[in-house]
Order: structure tokens, then C-alpha cells, then sequence
């Protein structure tokens, strides 16, 4: 009997195509998921940085603070700058795809930006110290960290005006920056460290600020801290847990920024390698929101954390509701907030089922076993 000859489909000439349609589709979904940010803040303070104290691998950009302002202009913070910067600009021989940029201001060095900000004039000024700066240590780009517009922040002069000026200011820093990258052919960013409050959002332009930015570094922690809250609770808690009085969480402030009209793509949700420390806290609910004091030492790295409290009469305790751990020490009546590899984990998801940007940490000194570093890299 003769074979039969096994049907034909129609529309077989299509076929690659289709393949093809697939293989980008793959392609792009792959994209997306390596193209998450990992943002690190470096914060020497002042001491030199060594060669071997960072792990260039696991991040995409570092951000260096801090920069000052003096005379209305970009000025390094400290001596050993220079040398710190050109020690990070070698990091690239391991990740070619590593950015540097200048972190300016930060909460004690926000004084000038109102002033800096205020006029036409002094925008040009700080603008062009700012493109001096990039250029003669060799920069990827700027990061804002006005703390904050409109607000004293660490008792800073401020004007109800910053509000426009903030945005007037970054429109004029990114068109200096996309008139350099016209020039070098070499990609310059302009981002920004902002707070997770509805309070920052009411004094900033953020759906007119975020055209002229590559991402905002969206601080999301702190949202309880023991110097100004009396009742112990979670400083960076993944979701809004019934149970906390404060009603906040990283969630709730993304989509605050959303509904402000910032894309979900330029959010990099920040995480602290640290955590704090109240004292005198009741053995109710294992510590949490329970009346407490500022400990002797209400802020602790994750260093700290690891090698005097986990194992050192401190128990961890999971909070299923606000995707958050926390510890407590019942002999001493001592509670910790703190981000650790679990919540990292459940953050890192939230950031690719809800396409963010990508994951900034503060900072980078806070663990020098890498132990968080390495779960963001996992996860993301």
C-alpha cells in the first residue's frame, strides 16, 4: 500500500513567523526580568574605600553619598571622594554594566537646595558644577536626594515654591545631561532618592518630575521609627498589616506614586539593611505594636543584627500580614524592626509581579557579609 502522506497545515509557511513572534516574546519577557535595577547607596562618611569591599557582581548602579552644596555649587563631601569614586569606576572591569553616580544632599546636607533651586540663574549655576563634576570624576550621572521640597526635613530652609522649582531644576539637569550624551554617545542618568510619605508627594510635582527621570528611589522605610513613635511596629513593611495603627507599607506608597502619575517602570523600591530598636516594650504580641522607648542604641545594621541579637536571646517572628520579620527579647523587653533574606524575597516579587524598576538598598557598609545583597540578586 502506498504511505500516506501526513497532512499539510495551510497555513505552514507561517510557521517560522509565528516561531519567530515566540522567540521575541521569550526574548523580551527575559529582558524585562534582567533588567531590574539593583541600586546600592555607598556611604563611606569619610574613610577610604579598599579594593574587595564591594561586590560589583550583584549591582547595576551606586549610587555615592554624599555630595555637598557650598556657594550654590556641586562640591565633594569629603577628601577621600576622589580616590573612593575612582576605586568604583574600576569596579566596571568586573560589571561593564555597573553605573556610578553622585548622590547630592542627603538629610543633613539638604540646606542649600531651596536656594539652589529658587531662580533661573542659580539652577545654571549648580547645573553646570554639576556637568564639571561628572566629567572630571568620570560619572554615570546625578542623584537627587533633596530632603525635602517644601518640608524642613533635618531643619533646612525651605519655600513653598520648591515645588515647582524641584521640577524646573531636574528639567534643566537632564537637558544638560542629554546634551552631553549627544555629544559622547554615552548614556548619562538623572535620578532621584524620594520619601515614602503622601506629605512628599503633596509638595512635589512628581507626574511633571518623573519625564525628566530615569528612576526615583522610593525610600520606603522609616515609616516607623522609635525617636518619633512611642508604639514599636514595622519601619518597612511590605504591606499594610489590619493590626498596625500607622496603616502603611511600601504597597500603600507605590501606589500613592502611581496615582501621582509616576510610571510603575521608574519605581525602585528601597529597602534598609538596618533596623531599629525600641526598649521597654511589654511581652504582648511578642513586642509588636506595643508602647516602647528609643533603646540606647535605637538604630542597628544588619551586621549588628546578626552577630549580637539573632541567637543572643532575641527570637525572630514572621508577620504574615505585612510581609515583614521582626525580633524580640523578653528578658530585656527589646524589639527590633529589620529587613532580612525573607522579606528581600517577597519584596523582590512584588517588584516583577507589579513591574517596578528594580530594588535600591541603603547602604551598602550596613552589611558587609553580603547576606541581603546576595537575596536580591536571587530573586531579582
Amino acid at each position: 500500500m502506498p504511505v500516506e502522506e501526513t497532512p499539510v497545515p495551510r497555513n505552514r509557511t507561517n510557521l517560522p513567523v509565528l516561531i519567530l513572534g515566540l522567540l521575541t516574546l521569550c526574548a523580551s519577557a527575559n529582558a524585562q526580568t534582567q533588567a531590574k535595577a539593583i541600586v546600592g547607596y555607598v556611604f563611606p562618611q569619610g574613610a577610604a574605600l579598599h579594593a574587595g569591599d564591594m561586590d560589583a557582581a550583584k549591582m547595576t548602579r551606586i549610587n555615592y553619598a554624599f555630595a555637598n552644596i557650598e556657594k550654590g555649587r556641586l562640591v565633594q563631601g569629603f577628601p577621600s571622594d576622589r580616590a573612593n569614586l575612582a576605586l568604583l569606576r574600576g569596579l566596571k572591569r568586573d560589571n561593564p554594566n555597573l553605573t556610578i553616580l553622585i548622590s547630592v544632599g542627603g538629610w543633613l546636607w539638604s540646606t542649600h537646595f531651596s536656594d539652589v533651586a529658587l531662580t533661573a540663574r542659580s539652577r545654571s549655576v549648580f547645573i553646570q558644577s554639576a556637568m564639571e563634576f561628572l566629567k572630571s570624576n568620570n560619572l554615570d550621572g546625578v542623584d537627587m536626594d533633596w530632603e525635602y521640597p517644601g518640608m524642613p526635613g533635618a531643619g533646612h530652609p525651605f519655600r513653598a515654591e520648591d515645588k515647582q522649582n524641584f521640577t524646573l531644576l531636574l528639567k534643566g539637569l537632564r537637558t544638560a545631561l542629554d546634551a552631553e550624551s549627544a555629544r559622547t554617545h554615552r548614556r548619562l542618568y538623572l535620578t532621584i532618592a524620594a520619601a515614602a510619605s503622601e506629605e512628599f508627594l503633596a509638595h512635589t510635582e512628581m507626574g511633571r518630575a518623573q519625564a525628566y527621570l530615569d528612576t526615583i528611589n522610593l525610600m520606603a522605610y522609616d515609616y516607623c521609627e522609635p525617636g518619633s513613635d512611642a508604639t514599636t511596629g514595622h519601619h518597612a513593611p511590605l504591606f499594610t498589616s489590619p493590626a498596625d495603627p500607622r496603616k502603611a507599607s511600601a504597597d500603600a506608597t507605590v501606589q500613592a506614586y502611581e496615582k501621582a502619575g509616576v510610571p510603575a517602570s521608574k519605581i525602585v523600591l528601597g529597602v534598609p539593611f538596618y533596623g531599629h530598636v525600641w526598649s521597654s516594650v511589654p511581652d504582648r504580641n511578642h513586642g509588636l505594636y506595643q508602647p516602647g522607648k528609643p533603646a540606647s542604641s535605637p538604630d542597628a545594621s544588619y551586621r549588628e543584627i546578626v552577630a549580637t541579637m539573632l541567637g543572643h536571646g532575641y527570637l525572630r517572628y514572621w508577620d504574615s500580614a505585612a510581609s515583614a520579620p521582626y525580633l524580640y527579647n523578653a528578658a530585656q523587653r527589646t524589639f527590633v524592626s529589620y529587613e532580612d533574606p525573607e522579606s528581600i524575597a517577597a519584596k523582590c516579587n512584588y517588584v516583577k509581579s507589579h513591574e517596578l524598576g528594580g530594588v535600591m538598598f541603603w547602604q551598602y557598609g550596613n552589611d558587609p557579609s553580603g547576606q541581603l545583597l546576595a537575596a536580591l540578586h536571587k530573586w531579582l
